[in-house]
């Protein structure tokens, strides 16, 4: 039972890895789920980091999806969820990725923009029908209420 409780055993080990290889090893060990990685330069502010603009890139196409799922969830549209996490893509495909991202983010903008305009002019033809409704009956009853 104690063995429920207790940690894994773990091996503390240092990689050298060269920059060409490093995102295809680093994704690999992150797919398997069983490294943990340490900052080995706590000290260095985050804007010197090396793969610091890479980072930024994916922060900002995970808030492009995570806007989408809300608008998806928002609309009751069902999504499958498979609860496992795809593989890494290949840095080249994250070019892609960010494009697809970027176009499906506007054009959810432009859509939202435009259903807000459909609403607004919804309401105001439905206020002026109103209003057309009100003098209707108010000259049917000065004209007609007259005779």
């Amino acid at each position: 039972m104690e063995g429920l409780l207790r940690s894994e055993e773990m091996t503390l080990c240092q990689m050298f890895l060269q920059s060409e290889a490093a995102y295809t090893c680093v994704s690999e060990l992150g797919e398997l789920g069983l490294v943990q990685f340490r900052d080995l330069n706590p000290d260095v502010n985050a804007f010197q980091r090396k793969f610091v603009n890479e980072i930024r890139r994916c922060e900002e196409m995970e808030r492009k999806l995570r806007f989408l799922e809300k608008e998806v969830k928002k609309d009751g549209i069902p999504m499958l969820d498979t609860g496992d996490n795809p593989d890494a893509p290949a840095p080249r495909e994250m070019v892609d990725l960010e494009s697809t991202y970027e176009k499906l983010e506007n054009e959810m903008k432009e859509v939202n923009a435009n259903a807000e305009a459909l609403k607004k002019n919804f309401l105001e033809l439905t206020e002026l029908k109103h209003i057309l409704r009100k003098t209707q009956t108010f000259f049917e009853e000065v004209l007609f209420g007259s005779r």
